[in-house]
């Protein structure tokens, strides 16, 4: 497989939330099942850094540092002897316009282009997203390292995801794989979120505005390498 972007992921908010399965049935991707946690299902909000991004070995002027934010579900494959543990996204906002229009034609993401700043100073972490009427924000206070999660910990289910997988119609999913070493994290204080799932993600998701959490991570983050995606056979 070519590696098609390479970039440095930092700094990454991950609110995770225990939704019914019945929720994200109709945007499982053909071939690929939910992948549940003791029996939990779970979907996270993610904001995190983009930092020195290539596509294809190559600096694109003014798009080499941003912020997104994301909210996504996790599935996985059996192939080739092996469990594939991946992640569908629900929709992908960043700040450029050219971002946006790439992902969406050689991954069919569902990206979207808003106003976005970012607040890092060592102690908070925070991600602010804006479109219209509609602002969000999300933060956390960083704590003590909590080290790489154990086997089988929560943790490890919610960062542990190295394929993504996209729904390109009722017969096609495409998969590409993402490339990073464990991470290691740190306790999120004082977690602010304030976010209008339903003007955001659509009514499907609203319910989320006022659901507590099942948890909040903050994520190091490190280097990573997204490879050229392929159709699979179902």
């Amino acid at each position: 497989m070519k590696k098609f972007l390479t970039a440095k992921w930092h700094d990454l908010i991950m609110v995770n939330y225990e939704v019914e399965p019945s929720l994200l049935a109709a945007s499982v991707p053909l071939g690929t099942e939910l992948d549940l946690q003791e029996g939990k299902c779970f979907v996270s909000l993610v904001g995190f850094m983009f930092l020195d991004t290539r596509v294809m070995d190559f600096l694109i002027p003014f798009h080499v540092n941003f912020e997104e934010v994301n909210l996504r579900f996790y599935v996985r494959r059996e192939a080739d002897g092996e469990v594939r543990r991946g992640v569908v996204f629900v929709k992908e906002i960043v700040p450029r316009r050219a971002i946006a229009s790439v992902a969406r034609v050689v991954y069919g993401e569902l990206y979207e282009r808003w106003s976005m700043s970012n607040f890092r100073n060592g102690e908070t972490v925070s991600y602010t997203w804006q479109k219209g009427d509609c602002s969000n924000t999300l933060s956390v206070e960083r704590g003590q390292s909590l080290g790489v999660p154990a086997e089988g910990s929560h943790g490890e289910f919610i960062i542990e995801h190295y394929w993504g997988y996209t729904k390109r119609g009722a017969d096609r999913t495409d998969e590409y794989k993402v490339e990073h070493p464990k991470w290691e994290l740190f306790a999120a204080g004082n977690p602010q979120i304030d976010v209008d799932f339903g003007e955001t993600y659509g009514p499907d998701f609203d319910f989320l505005t006022t659901t507590k959490p099942k948890s909040t991570l903050l994520a190091a983050g490190s280097e990573i390498a997204v490879y050229k995606g392929q159709t699979i056979n179902c």
